[in-house]
């Protein structure tokens, strides 16, 4: 017997979900996490989820991991001291950066840039030169830099950064930079622009490099460490870490691109929607992910999740590939308070945090906060994983009294409702970025909630949307760990080219994606995945002539077939997003400015698990007889225990279902259908489900 064990480290929890290849039996654990130290807490979980599922650590045949190493030591400022090498006038690259204020019509406002990962007193400029062709203009004076690597050595940097002006179009400058470092720098992690993201435009291949060095030691640590601890309590399965874009890396190619790992958290739970939305038979969805603190969205389209070419943590941008997951303030843990000036309720974005967390906790928390609201509306019922935790509905209602006091409101539960009502309408902006933002109508998705507290809103969620069947995952609350375990080994490779579609033919373009694609295939095969197993798409970065922004489309290479249709297709592909987004199209030619070959390794495969049929009639499940709060009344609901439901199972609204990590509300008018992958399918019951999917 085989087994795949995903892992998910989160700021509070660290989520672990173990997969047996041979059933597709499931196993979960929840463990709180170590920050300092997040291998404790990964280890600790690992040999309670092996205990639970009666399994040897040396069953465990892969461990895939989703980090936030990166994430934090970004945002937490902890990263390494970096050293920056630019070309000769190019010192205040990071400096200049963007011209940019955030806020739609604030140009008024001063706003002082975050400082740079890397300061200017850290960044030193060595002669040499090479050309936008690639041609070599200036060859490096090789005592001089040995001399500015000697400074930086004295100012004690942690890692360095290299990144020459059009090293994209040459790298051989900046590589013999590196093997000097490697001389006068001895221990020293070095990143060079033209390996972590050898395109145009030099402010954002420096920021992006500078970022992968900053993290990379952290990173680096945290993997040995995690990798010795592993082998010590015999774990003999091999480690891969999640990337951005939602595929597997070893755990080496990690340690040299922590970068693309910046969005390793969220990417998972995106992952693992697309497997189960795929098995109810859903290709196009939402995914809605709705935490303690914050809720992340994304759409997906195909059963192929939205990839963006910036990855945003904090302040900082980078241009590094990623699943597009926007996030918004608004999590279980947010906190309603009604300001002076306005007198108007308003809902986070600051939030309770776990300590003290929400007033239902019963650990010193006072404020009211989204989940007390949903204690007293009573849809979190007051005893949670079977009776293991338990809510202080009192307290729930003296701090949500607070709002009702400060509004006027006529009661406790309508100043709930209000609560709810508003985070609803914050976290249904998110989805609109997404979606209608993006040229995408809602109404053709279904909706997929997990997290913690996804579930209990996705109901509300799904009316404001209209966003048909909404989608409850077995176990929500770690369906982060699901998608580290169910996806395959992905890498890319890069080119920049800046040419006019006159410029090029398709044989000529034909042979630079081919080596890109062998170029991206190099390490799936170290891994020893079949070259047969391995698929290679396609995709380009496109403008017009003269425009200043790039818009990504999909390469269809089966249009190369010697016809002369390849750049036809891609004109077609550009024209068709461009009117998409923007509603007009121009007379200017096409410019090709970069292309990328990306291979992924297969899915795992396994058997999935399936529910045995039960009937239509949940009442096997039904625990008993509830009240909530809906529409300004109280209105008659059951507890279901979703553990015990089967496929088939119909519950009818107004029902509240209870599980492990997360609980689902149906509101009255629905009804929860039981898929016998396990997943809640919630429709009104007016819907007609012939239309949907």
């Amino acid at each position: 017997m085989s087994c795949r064990l995903g892992v998910d480290v989160g700021g509070t929890f660290t989520d672990l979900l173990l997969i047996n290849e041979d059933t597709g039996e499931t196993f979960r654990e929840k463990t709180p996490s170590t920050p300092e130290d997040q291998s404790v807490g990964v280890l600790r979980g690992v040999k309670r989820v092996c205990e639970d599922a009666g399994v040897s650590l040396d069953q465990v045949r892969s461990l895939l991991h989703g980090t936030t190493v990166a994430t934090n030591a970004i945002l937490e400022g902890k990263g390494a001291r970096v050293g920056l090498v630019t070309t000769d006038g190019f010192r205040q690259v990071l400096q200049i950066a963007r011209s940019f204020v955030p806020g739609g019509l604030a140009g008024w406002i001063i706003w002082p840039k975050p400082e740079p990962l890397a300061s200017l007193e850290d960044t030193v400029e060595v002669r040499e030169r090479v050309g936008s062709d690639g041609e070599v203009v200036t060859v490096p004076d090789e005592d001089d830099v040995r001399a500015k690597l000697g400074r930086l050595r004295e100012h004690g940097i942690e890692a360095l950064a290299v990144c020459l002006i059009n090293s994209y179009a040459n790298p051989q400058h900046e590589q013999r930079i590196g093997e000097i470092a490697a001389e006068e720098l001895p221990g020293i992690r070095v990143s060079l622009s033209s390996s972590v993201l050898p395109e145009l435009r030099e402010y954002e291949r420096a920021i992006t490099t500078v970022a992968n060095a900053y993290v990379q030691p952290q990173v680096a640590s945290y993997v040995a460490h995690l990798e010795s601890q592993l082998d010590e309590s015999g774990v003999v399965g091999r480690l891969y870490m999640l990337r951005s874009d939602g595929g597997l890396v070893s755990a080496r190619s990690a340690e040299d691109n922590p970068v693309a790992m910046l969005m390793s958290g969220p990417t998972g739970g995106v992952t693992g929607a697309v497997w189960v939305a795929e098995e109810t038979g859903h290709e196009d969805f939402l995914t809605f992910d709705m935490g303690g603190t914050s809720t992340d969205v994304a759409l997906v389209q195909g059963l192929t999740p939205r990839i963006g070419r910036e990855t945003t943590v904090a302040d900082l941008t980078v241009r590094a590939t990623s699943v597009d997951v926007r996030t918004v303030g608004a999590g279980g843990g947010s906190i309603a308070h009604v300001p002076e000036l306005t007198q108007a309720l308003r809902v986070g974005p600051q939030s309770a945090g776990a300590v003290p967390g929400p007033a239902a906790y019963a650990a010193g928390g006072t404020d009211p906060t989204v989940t007390d609201a949903n204690v007293v509306l009573g849809y979190l019922p007051t005893e949670l994983a079977g009776g293991e935790i338990t809510l202080d509905r009192d307290a729930a209602y003296a701090a949500v009294k607070a709002i009702a006091d400060a509004t006027g409101l006529d009661s406790v539960e309508a100043a709930a409702e209000g609560i709810i009502d508003i985070v609803n309408e914050n976290m249904l902006g998110g989805l609109r970025l997404v979606s209608v933002q993006q040229g995408f109508d809602p109404r053709d998705f279904a909706l997929v909630a997990y997290g913690g507290a996804g579930p209990l809103h996705a109901n509300a969620i799904g009316q404001l949307t209209g966003s048909w069947p909404v989608i409850i995952p077995p176990s929500p609350g770690v369906l982060c760990a699901l998608g580290d375990a169910t996806t395959g080994l992905r890498d890319e490779s890069v080119r920049t080219l800046v040419r006019r579609f006159s410029e090029l033919t398709d044989d000529s373009l034909r042979e630079i994606l081919d080596e890109l694609a062998a170029t991206a295939r190099v390490s799936l095969d170290a891994e020893g995945v079949d070259a047969g197993d391995q698929q290679v798409t396609y995709a380009a970065d496109v403008r017009y002539h003269g425009q200043g922004f790039e818009i990504p489309v999909i390469i269809d290479i089966d249009a190369f077939d010697g016809t002369g249709a390849g750049l036809d297709s891609m004109r077609a592909a550009f024209d068709a997003e461009h009117e998409r987004l923007f509603s007009f199209l121009l007379r200017n030619e096409q410019e090709l400015v970069t292309v990328r070959a990306t291979v992924s390794g297969p899915r795992p495969d396994f058997a999935a698990a399936t529910l045995a049929e039960g009937g239509a009639d949940p009442v096997a499940a039904r625990r008993e007889d509830h009240e909530i709060w809906v529409d300004g009344a109280l209105v008659k609901a059951g507890i279901y225990d979703r553990a015990r439901l089967q496929a088939g199972n119909v519950v009818h609204g107004a029902a509240v279902i209870t599980e492990m990590d997360s609980t689902t509300l149906v509101l009255p008018g629905h009804t929860a259908t039981v898929h016998p992958s396990g997943s809640l399918l919630i429709r009104p019951n007016d819907t007609d489900q012939s239309k949907e999917g």
